[in-house]
């Protein structure tokens, strides 16, 4: 439980931390910076264990970061840079639907039951959210981040098939996935004319925070949750991240979505939730039959 309270406090105030970094540095070299500066802490991690920092399954890894690193943290960075944190946050974590969408024609996994409820909960949260009836300024930003959580998305797919074909060790997979996915960020930072970044106390703070604590300490509590709890019960902690993203937000940035969005963003949260029980619910069962057998 402690472990649950400390990720999402984490990674739902590293949704200001992110935007306020952004009013410091581009985009690009914000992602880049985040992105690099993770991957070595993970693999500071491997050498102070001991472990091999050779890579393993070099080309599924590459399209990993591909997806999770370049297109996850590229496209939600970009997304942050436009919108505001709350609609960004909760449009990005909508990658748990995505998954159930991807996981049908990809892995044979079929919605069942009230998954279907949750989807169309989802997916009208959606609708609302972006509002296509009404092309206003903002809808590159939202854009960005669904296309961020559908990256997301894709990244856990692959991750789970290969899984299925040999286990890996996770943080060595986190590593190489987080330091090739940085490089194409690296060369869009270089390529991409900006302002210079500003090395100002609050920005130094603040990549430390989004790179060491948030993207390397809270990927291993991530891990260390996934080992110990069932995977229902872990999902927990990622249904009360944009709801502190949101309350940071509303907080510190003075953030009020509209009556609208705030429509959305419930049915989003409440199809969340609804796949959250789901996944406690048949945990345990699988343990009471478990319990049976032996």
């Amino acid at each position: 439980m402690i472990a649950v309270i400390v990720l999402s406090g984490i990674w739902g105030y590293n949704w200001v931390v992110m935007k306020a970094c952004l009013d410091y540095a581009p985009p690009f070299v914000f992602a880049a910076l985040r992105t690099s500066i993770g991957a070595a802490s993970l693999f500071l991690v491997m050498f102070v264990q001991g472990k091999s920092l050779r890579p393993r399954e070099f080309a599924p890894t590459l399209a990993l970061g591909l997806l999770s690193t370049t297109g996850c943290i590229g496209l939600v960075t970009l997304a942050l840079y436009l919108g505001a944190v709350g609609k960004t946050a909760i449009l990005v974590y909508i990658m748990p639907f995505w998954v159930l969408v991807l996981a049908w024609p990809l892995l044979g996994e079929r919605l069942v039951g009230g998954q279907w409820m949750a989807v169309t909960m989802a997916w009208a949260g959606l609708m609302i959210i972006l509002e296509p009836w009404n092309l206003h300024s903002g809808m590159l930003g939202n854009l960005l981040a669904v296309a961020s959580g559908m990256a997301w998305a894709g990244s856990a797919v692959l991750a789970k098939i290969m899984w299925k074909r040999r286990p890996l060790e996770l943080i060595s997979l986190s590593a190489w996935q987080m330091l090739l996915g940085s490089l194409p960020l690296i060369v869009m930072a270089m390529a991409i004319p900006g302002p210079p970044v500003r090395w100002t106390p609050y920005f130094i703070a603040g990549l430390s925070f989004s790179s060491v604590i948030s993207q390397a300490l809270a990927l291993m509590l991530w891990f260390y949750l996934l080992k110990t709890l069932p995977a229902g019960m872990a999902s927990m902690a990622t249904l009360a991240t944009p709801v502190i993203g949101m309350i940071a937000a509303a907080i510190e940035l003075g953030e009020r979505p509209s009556l609208l969005e705030g429509i959305g963003m419930v049915l989003v949260l409440a199809g969340l939730a609804i796949l959250a029980l789901q996944g406690v619910i048949r945990a345990r069962e699988l343990k009471a039959v478990i319990a049976v057998k032996e």
